[in-house]
């Protein structure tokens, strides 16, 4: 018999949003449509929106509501959540229609016959709006989970009906100008998922903070879904790439452990039927789902994306929340909708430059050398000691000494940053461009003549010099349109060391990635000596080796950490662009820089001059550190073979004599990255004087080069780049380093090799950027924050 107001999932398709909302039409439209493709979806039944307006005016509560709704004042807190819990109640109070009743009741009646007496359901609101079936109310209204028995489905059906008026959802409606009256709620009762028994949570298939649209994005915890929903408790993160899964691959990107440190599992009381009990140490500390779940999430997730998109006629990203039965084992969805924010927003498709008001007459308290070309006002805060750097707050203005990787977290936090010491090339005037905030480094006495509370503008928007200006000087921002930046015969590639900064950087109107730099991973995301994971028996203090088992808790193959870790975040960079190329340097550390790893003192040299000494390719083929060295190649060989990835093209740096770049070659072979394989290329950094007059040499052993201004004005010039007593004779524009530069573009030409610059000169001196193309340079690697400016400039020339 035809039920008035009752409709199976089944019967239900995205054209019966009016009917029973968007939630509940979204489900019936993947159980039709879907469940042939792979994609579990529990089943279950719907109350009509019709049903809720016939409850209503069955127990004559639509002018009570009204009256009730009249007088509310959105900004008179307690008065306005006096008259939602009125209305609630009149709504819970109130009786069923028989007709509607008997209807709910059959329909459980059909439930339990295929899934088991007193089955347990999820009871879930959908709200529509009359004449706007397109109007969002997602997260407004309750659900109710683990509801079992006839009398408690009832119960939850007016619970579900009064949750309408809930304070969150007045107040939506208020804001958006909704008529409350002409919003309906549907109610969809769904078999239960036991991820009380396992895990749940939500994924989107889009990056939520950049809008990336390429890969999908997993959140997990243990037990019912509510808590990921609700926030309240912090879950593990997993990002796949959506366009290598398609193609077979295993591309799992990122991994991060969260906290996980609550779940929400069956009470077994009636009348409160879920509870929270907190997860123990030895959960907490694993991944809530294994990789071939994460795939099969992530495989559903970009079919029901597909479908939506091919419905709409364009790109539709999807909120969906998921969960795994502890019973069965499998993956099931539970709910899926549009993604609300960035499929809302409009392309940012400008770029800005920073003009300083020059009628200001502030006085100058310090200068050095301008990085970012930005301008930024805050509040000083002058830290002395890595150990007080939890005093920055954000948005202050930071003034140090110098830094290191140890205080990158707190950079962040930062509007800008003034060091004592320091050149363009050193760790603050790096990390300040990655994060894209300005900082002005090498400020003689910085730390003195500033104080902590003053109010400063730093502005490195004029040039070389930056200047830090006692209180706050306006300044204007200028919009540049991307659709309005023109087309270069010189490829434009930038340089990126953060994968957590890739998904925004990839807009940019780039080729690809002239220098992916694998430091800054190491350093912040793997943190040890990979010697220590190797040779563990050499490392030595106990506390060293706990802080090595905390960080690779859960491998026993240490090495496999290391691999892991670097495959992830170095793959997330290569995703980001694909297929652009990723052009990705093989670490480069210095003896010195590696010994600040966590146990690298068991394993480096003391070195008088590490940046000439134990570094790049001498390290690789080298007894001390090549079984190290393996831990690199088969990183990159799992980004290109089993995450798909393969737009990654390998750079050897400070590579010394052409025997040098035969050994590393063969050392690359033997730990299975084969130049030629599969499409595998290998450049070289061009920046020692030797690359450049043995180029011819050179160039039978790589497929193209990379000019590292850096390195070739400290080796052409012999000047150390940590020495402050000749960093004045650092200058890359010098004529010495130009010739270099030049003979490099003609050789690599005369091989038939491709040649680019990743250096740092292009980004800091649009001088060298017209230079490099006047000589036919194939490509030029600028820093993300410069990328726009340069292609404008250059298209002028």
């Amino acid at each position: 018999m035809a039920m008035k107001f009752i409709k199976k999932f089944e019967e239900l398709g995205i054209n019966d949003i009016s009917l029973v909302g968007g939630k509940n039409a979204s489900l019936g439209e993947m159980i039709q449509n879907l469940s042939s493709k792979g994609v579990l979806i529990p089943s279950g039944f719907v109350i009509t929106a019709q049903s809720y307006k016939y409850y209503l005016n069955f127990n004559n509560l639509d002018k009570k509501i009204s009256l009730l709704l009249k007088n509310i004042n959105k900004n008179n807190l307690k008065q306005f959540a006096v008259i939602g819990k009125k209305i609630r109640n009149l709504i819970y109070k109130a009786n069923f229609p028989k007709d509607l009743e008997q209807e709910i009741l059959q329909s459980y009646i059909e439930m339990q016959k295929k899934y088991g007496k007193l089955c347990s359901v999820a009871v879930r609101s959908s709200a529509t709006a009359e004449d706007l079936p397109e109007a969002s109310f997602a997260g407004q209204q309750d659900t109710f989970l683990n509801v079992s028995g006839e009398k408690e489905l009832l119960n939850a059906c007016k619970k579900s009906f009064a949750s309408l008026f809930n304070d969150r959802a007045i107040s939506y409606r208020i804001d958006h100008k909704f008529d409350h009256m002409s919003v309906y709620l549907s109610i969809g009762i769904q078999k239960m998922v036991r991820s009380d028994k396992a895990s749940a949570g939500v994924a989107f298939t889009l990056d939520t903070e950049s809008g990336f649209k390429d890969i999908i994005f997993i959140n997990s915890s243990y037990g019912l879904g509510e808590n990921v929903v609700q926030g309240s408790v912090s879950p593990d993160e997993f990002y796949v790439h959506k366009l290598t899964l398609e193609k077979g691959f295993a591309p799992i990107l990122k991994k991060r452990l969260g906290s996980k440190d609550k779940k929400l599992i069956y009470s077994g009381v009636l009348n409160n039927p879920v509870k929270n009990i907190l997860v123990n140490q030895e959960d907490k500390i694993k991944y809530s789902l294994n990789d071939q779940e994460i795939l099969t999430i992530a495989k559903q997730c970009l079919i029901i994306e597909k479908h939506y998109s091919n419905f709409k006629n364009k790109w539709v990203p999807m909120d969906i929340e998921w969960a795994k039965d502890g019973l069965d084992g499998k993956i099931y969805i539970v709910q899926a909708r549009p993604e609300t924010v960035h499929s809302l927003k409009q392309d940012q498709n400008f770029t800005q430059e920073y003009i300083l008001d020059k009628k200001s007459n502030n006085k100058v308290l310090v200068t050095g050398k301008s990085v970012g070309r930005k301008i930024a006002t805050g509040t000083v805060r002058v830290i002395s000691s890595a150990k007080n750097m939890h005093q920055v707050k954000q948005g202050d203005i930071l003034v140090t000494d110098m830094t290191d990787p140890d205080w990158e977290p707190i950079m962040k936090r930062a509007a800008g940053i003034v060091t004592n010491r320091g050149g363009r090339t050193c760790h603050a005037a790096i990390v300040s461009r990655e994060i894209g905030i300005p900082a002005i480094v090498g400020a003689d006495g910085a730390t003195k003549k500033l104080k902590t509370g003053d109010i400063v503008t730093i502005d490195c928007s004029s040039g070389e010099v930056g200047y830090v200006y006692a209180g706050k000087i306006n300044f204007k921002i200028e919009k540049i349109e991307l659709k309005k930046i023109p087309k270069l015969k010189t490829e434009i590639f930038t340089n990126i060391g953060d994968p957590d900064e890739a998904f925004n950087v990839a807009k940019l109107p780039v080729q690809g990635v002239g220098l992916a730099r694998l430091e800054f991973i190491i350093n912040n995301s793997i943190k040890i000596h990979p010697c220590a994971l190797v040779e563990p028996e050499k490392v030595l203090l106990k506390k060293d080796k706990e802080i090595i088992n905390k960080l690779t808790v859960g491998y026993k193959n240490k090495k496999q950490y290391f691999i892991d870790k670097l495959a992830q975040e170095a793959g997330t960079i290569a995703a980001a662009f694909y297929p652009r190329p990723v052009i990705i340097r093989l670490s480069d550390f210095k003896s010195n820089e590696y010994k600040q790893l966590i146990a690298g003192k068991y394993f480096e040299p003391e070195e008088e001059n590490p940046m000439i000494g134990f570094r790049g390719a001498s390290r690789y083929y080298n007894e001390k550190y090549k079984h190290a060295f393996e831990l690199e190649c088969l990183a990159i060989k799992k980004i290109r073979e089993e995450m798909g990835l393969d737009n990654v093209i390998v750079m050897i740096p400070f590579v010394r004599t052409t025997k040098e770049a035969e050994l590393v070659l063969q050392e690359m072979k033997k730990n299975k990255l084969e130049r030629g394989k599969d499409g595998l290329q290998v450049y070289m950094m061009c920046e020692i004087p030797s690359n450049v007059i043995l180029i011819d040499e050179f160039s039978k052993y790589f497929d193209g080069f990379s000019i590292g201004s850096n390195d070739l004005t400290q080796t052409t010039l012999a000047v150390d780049r940590d020495s402050e007593l000749v960093a004045n004779i650092f200058d890359e524009r010098n004529d010495a380093v130009k010739i270099m530069m030049s003979m490099a573009i003609k050789g690599a030409k005369r091989n038939k090799k491709k040649i680019g610059i990743c250096g740092q000169a292009p980004s800091d001196y649009p001088e060298i950027t017209e230079f490099l193309v006047k000589e036919g340079i194939d490509s030029i690697s600028l820093n993300p924050d410069t990328v726009l400016k340069e292609i404008v400039l250059l298209a002028k020339k």
